[in-house]
């Protein structure tokens, strides 16, 4: 096994942060798309990203886990390296650390080598394979699945099953010029972004009637994320999100979110969180009453998936 190579260090402005006074996972997702930039150059595909870049990586799957909060003025860099090498795709890990060395949060991306413009998948040149090898390594416990299982997966978004479901749009928008990576398809942290501006929509009444029932008043935190990537819009196209939670126990809810183009119906993301109450003065998760967990099922459909 190799070691994970540095691909990414900054830190946390105060716009990144959201109300509960952390890093966004928008923000998250952003600073590890830099870091795969980073990985890509280690590969030896320093210009993946760039306008004339005639091969590029592509985004199939996505497991996150947020380990550590990471608010204002914190210091963070990325390490990253190659879990395994399929014959045009591979899986690698980005591991966003604080200054201390304490694990922020692990990314475990499944990656198509393909071309840059069509998108198509061809295999991995030799001289990328044989610096592979140098970049192996192994994910540690905490930035392995723990909530979420990683197998073989279909999606089972479908906008007509959505509607049947009664799954809730909680976002409607459009891509813009600056949605776009140099490629013309939507950039990738996106998707985690949209999710972010929109889950209030979701969240907000469960929140609102746990604090008039029980008298605290609760925060969300995610903990764990997998994201599927089934197309790539284009500037101009639209997105809808329709969203539901999705069961859990007293310490973990889960939620499901399917993106779509509303005009098409065809799906081009979902996504499957678990997430936690959070008590914000006292910056720690807490389990739910009895009263709680009876509110929370008024808003559930039982098992969803992704």
């Amino acid at each position: 096994m190799g070691e994970a190579v540095e691909v990414w260090r900054g830190s946390v402005a105060t716009w990144e942060c959201d109300s509960m006074g952390h890093l966004n996972v928008g923000f998250y997702q952003a600073k590890a798309m830099e870091g795969l930039v980073g990985l890509a150059a280690e590969l030896g595909m320093p210009s993946a990203f760039a306008p004339h870049a005639d091969a590029t990586l592509i985004v199939r799957e996505q497991h996150i886990r947020f380990l550590r909060e990471a608010q204002v003025g914190a210091r963070l860099h990325i390490e990253a390296g190659v879990l395994e090498m399929g014959e045009d795709e591979a899986r690698v890990l980005l591991l966003m650390r604080h200054h201390d060395g304490e694990l922020a949060a692990s990314f475990q991306l499944l990656v198509a080598h393909a071309t840059a413009r069509e998108g198509r998948a061809f295999p991995w040149p030799v001289w990328a394979r044989e610096r592979a090898q140098r970049l192996m390594i192994e994910a540690p416990e905490k930035a392995r699945p723990r909530s979420v299982a990683l197998g073989p997966v279909q999606s089972s978004a479908n906008l007509e099953r959505a509607h049947a479901l009664g799954l809730k749009r909680i976002g409607l928008g459009a891509w813009r010029p600056g949605d776009v990576d140099p490629f013309g398809r939507m950039r990738t942290e996106l998707v985690m972004a949209r999710i972010s501006d929109s889950v209030a929509h979701l969240m907000g009444a469960v929140l609102a009637e746990m604090a008039a029932a029980a008298g605290r008043q609760p925060g969300a935190v995610i903990l764990e994320y997998r994201l599927l990537y089934l197309d790539w819009p284009r500037m101009g196209d639209r997105w809808e999100l329709r969203s539901a939670l999705s069961g859990g126990d007293p310490r973990l809810r889960r939620m499901v979110h399917w993106f779509f183009d509303p005009t098409t119906g065809q799906p081009f993301a979902a996504a499957e969180a678990v997430a936690a109450v959070f008590n914000p003065e006292a910056r720690k998760m807490v389990a739910l009453t009895e009263e709680e967990l009876a509110i929370w099922g008024q808003f559930t459909v039982e098992d969803l998936s992704i």
